[in-house]
């Protein structure tokens, strides 16, 4: 498995909230045909997910220093 330094997590976190923060305002605003509104669903989602597994990873990182 890939590790990745907290620098890195960090880095990736905060580029994927400004991503979702965008995604939500794109969602809140414009009327969007069917299929866009599902992949931005879709993408929305995908979002949460990859911000959580950082989340988990920097909490566990902390938790289990390396020796």
């Amino acid at each position: 498995m890939i590790e990745y330094t907290k620098i890195e997590l960090e880095e990736a976190q905060y580029a994927l909230t400004s991503t979702l923060h965008k995604c939500e305002k794109v969602q809140e605003g414009k009327k969007l045909g069917k299929s866009q509104e599902t992949l931005l669903v879709r993408r929305i989602n995908a979002l949460r997910l990859a911000l959580a597994l950082i989340e988990e990873k920097m909490v566990t990182a902390q938790q289990c220093p390396k020796s």
